[in-house]
């Protein structure tokens, strides 16, 4: 290619007159349809870049025992409500790698407050792959390295420490394991639920889609908020925080399936009479194998699409029965529960830190709804 001076490139390559036209449409043509969705999904940056951080934070859920230096309910009395320690690379105009400066708690007579005074005259450098505190990688794996550590006799709260002196970016990493999880088996269940009833009523029709509709439409005149709960009081305080894990996962299933199943009723409908249909049931296709076969396929891009976005709302509904103290409870960490201790504004002002876990919330939310809306875009067989 040779670049004009009024900025246009020209191709140097000879004419070919018996060229074809159409052969470069040719790979387009042929590649099956999961390249065709990458290369459209590339073009859309926000998704795209939303994805990867999605994708990287789920693979760090298993190692946020090793990246966090401290474990989650890790207390340290002389530290609480420390403020943010800045990590630093110089001292005094001379690079010292990583380090921090120890902090020392002062009583202010006029506040009635600890302050913590940094000592700048000493640098103190952090560990790496270093022992601390016994922790389980991946959740059975017994280990007690971590990827940094304090130094000896100081401590180290990248995002300060809350009122118990428990390090807020270690509960944030492990909070990360429940709070994007719940999501996941939540989806799971509400598909599972949305699929089968679904395409039961849209395909069967009679009777059947009339019970299904109205089951549907009982659902959804609910007020979820206070269906929601309804359902969390009764899960009895006994329970082991994994228990009550699992079932406000399913609780949060079963109360989202009926917008799905109402969705793929309606696809199901309009499928059910095409040619395709009618051949395959002429040719002795079950109509459990015309709705795996033949019918979900056509609608599995709207599922994806459904999927990324109903994600975010189940990890709300778990932060806002944690926050009201309905959901998760301590000792189990999750960023509603980590809310539920920054409820009282006058010591958020105080002490602004204990309520950074609102930020992942955030940033995880977006983020879903980004990849939701690049992804509804690269499926779309419709759009140019």
């Amino acid at each position: 290619m040779t670049k004009l001076p009024d900025g246009r490139y020209v191709d140097d390559a000879p004419y070919d007159p018996e060229a074809s036209l159409q052969q470069l449409e040719r790979r387009d043509l042929d590649a099956p349809n999961w390249v065709l969705v990458w290369r459209k999904f590339k073009t859309h940056k926000l998704g795209l870049f939303s994805g990867i951080f999605l994708l990287l934070s789920y693979l760090m859920l298993p190692f946020a025992g090793f990246i966090a230096p401290y474990t989650p309910n890790e207390r340290n009395g002389d530290h609480l409500y420390a403020p943010p320690q800045a990590v630093h690379f110089f001292h005094e105009g001379e690079f010292k790698g990583p380090f921090i400066y120890p902090i020392t708690a002062e009583p202010d007579l006029e506040t009635f407050q600890w302050k913590f005074i940094p000592d700048t005259s000493n640098p103190q450098k952090l560990r790496f792959f270093c022992k601390g505190d016994d922790y389980k990688l991946a959740g059975f794996i017994p280990s007690e390295t971590h990827l940094f550590c304090a130094p000896e006799g100081a401590t180290v709260f990248l995002w300060g420490s809350d009122r118990l002196g428990r390090d807020v970016f270690s509960r944030i990493l492990y909070g990360a394991q429940l709070s994007l999880t719940v999501g996941l088996i939540g989806i799971t269940v509400s598909f599972t639920l949305g699929i089968l009833f679904g395409s039961i009523a849209g395909y069967f029709g009679g009777r059947t889609d009339w019970i299904i509709n109205r089951v549907i439409e009982i659902l959804r005149s609910l007020p979820e908020l206070p269906l929601w709960l309804a359902l969390s009081a009764a899960v009895p305080s006994n329970w082991s925080p994994v228990a009550v894990f699992f079932v406000i996962s399913i609780i949060l299933g079963i109360l989202d399936w009926p917008g799905l199943a109402r969705a793929v009723r309606a696809k199901f409908l309009s499928l059910r009479e095409e040619e395709y249909v009618r051949a395959a049931e002429m040719m002795g296709a079950g109509s459990g194998r015309v709705i795996r076969k033949h019918l979900l396929p056509n609608f599995m891009s709207h599922l994806i699409a459904s999927a990324t976005l109903s994600i975010p709302a189940m990890i709300l509904g778990e932060t806002a029965l944690s926050f009201l103290g309905l959901g998760l409870r301590a000792p189990a960490v999750s960023w509603g529960v980590m809310l539920n201790d920054a409820q009282n504004l006058a010591s958020i002002e105080i002490y602004p830190w204990t309520a950074i876990p609102m930020l992942p919330i955030i940033v995880v939310v977006l983020a879903f709804n980004f990849l939701g809306d690049g992804l509804r875009d690269s499926l779309d067989p419709y759009q140019q």
